[in-house]
């Protein structure tokens, strides 16, 4: 559809974030009732109600203002994240106690709270294995053509270091290369570092040390990424696609997955070392940003960003950070060592501190995100 790219924008961000957010939430919600644990309240939003209705069970299911997130909030708990209050779970009657989140047993409690990042998960991997199944495996034509140096860009680290035409590259820092994509992905993630690139050249191996050159790219939408390329050309780029069933698919879905955590772990320890500028950090606007390009793009490309959204969304609700799902099962393996939940006062700080980490990151990134767009002269 060859529609203005700004109502790509509006539409890509609601319907990305409003179902990805509603089933990690889904994920709290069911597996608390699995276990008789009352939900007061599921919300896709924070904030002012706009609509809602509540359920026979009592449940107040509602749309709010902010579409930035949402929440189940259960009984016992004292506001959205799900932070406790120590003084009444403690005068709690018998009454109040039933169906009480905070009250139900330390395993249940962890189950619940993993269950929304575990279902983004699930997702991912569906999406995933869906592609595989639909499409197939990619599998090189000619893998040992593919590895092969058939020439050289103008400016070349990989030739300055000695590699030649006609050498096959084995292996990038001792890993073994199967076709050129994993010689592009061990290669484009480490702009600035030097690395040991083994090739086979009349039947022997040597080693060279390769310094990755640093190269702004841009894509069709003005998004800028620094990426590292040697300078190398593949002798063949062909790919064949081989039907894969429903368990094949699955395993492939979970190699990419942990690849793509591998990526996101390999990026954030960039950044916290100083090799990737803070400002490669994206919020909500870069999110609400990239949906509408993906969308632009058709349904394939914006579900397979739906995915690595997803994904996304488990991994930093996983981090350990108090007032994310980390963090609550952080709380919950300390109870299990200490045999007793950890005292009021610890509790409520950490709690705060999370919150206050939490905030000022939000708005880290979300004025990290204003300021790369194009009114902003970037």
């Amino acid at each position: 559809m060859n529609l203005p790219l700004w109502i790509y924008y509006v539409l890509g961000f609601p319907l990305l974030l409003g179902p990805l957010v509603t089933i990690h939430e889904l994920g709290h919600y069911l597996v608390g009732r699995w276990f008789g644990v009352h939900a007061e309240a599921f919300s896709v939003g924070f904030g002012r109600e706009i609509w809602g209705f509540t359920d026979k069970r009592g449940t107040r299911w509602k749309l709010s203002a902010l579409p930035l997130g949402g929440y189940v909030r259960f009984k016992g708990d004292m506001n959205p994240a799900s932070i406790p209050d120590p003084d009444a779970a403690e005068q709690a009657s018998a009454e109040e106690r039933a169906g009480s989140f905070h009250h139900a047993a330390l395993w249940k409690r962890a189950l619940i709270v993993f269950a929304g990042p575990a279902t983004n998960i699930l997702l991912t991997l569906a999406i995933f294995a869906g592609f595989f199944t639909l499409y197939g495996k990619p599998v090189p034509g000619d893998a040992a053509e593919q590895l092969t140096v058939a020439e050289f860009a103008e400016i070349s680290p990989a030739r300055a270091a000695g590699i030649e035409v006609g050498d096959r590259i084995v292996a990038i820092e001792g890993e073994r290369m199967e076709d050129f994509r994993d010689v592009q992905d061990s290669i484009m993630l480490y702009p600035g570092r030097t690395l040991d690139v083994t090739v086979e050249r009349d039947g022997a191996e040597r080693i060279f040390e390769v310094p990755v050159r640093s190269v702004e790219m841009e894509d069709r939408f003005g998004n800028v990424s620094k990426v590292g390329l040697i300078g190398i050309a593949s002798g063949a780029a062909s790919f064949d696609f081989e039907p894969q069933g429903p368990i094949a698919a699955l395993g492939l879905a979970v190699d990419h997955s942990l690849g793509i955590v591998d990526m996101m772990v390999t990026g954030i320890g960039q950044i916290f070392t100083g090799e990737r500028s803070v400002q490669e950090l994206g919020g909500p606007v870069k999110i609400a940003k990239f949906s509408g390009e993906q969308l632009s793009l058709g349904a394939m490309a914006f579900i397979n960003f739906a995915a690595l959204i997803s994904l996304n969304l488990a991994f930093i609700n996983l981090l350990p950070i108090p007032a994310l799902d980390g963090g609550h099962l952080a709380f919950y393996a300390a109870e299990a060592v200490r045999r007793k939940p950890v005292g009021p006062r610890g509790t409520e700080v950490a709690y705060r501190a999370g919150v206050a980490l939490v905030l000022m990151l939000m708005v880290f990134v979300t004025i990290n995100d204003l300021v790369s767009l194009p009114i902003f002269g970037r």
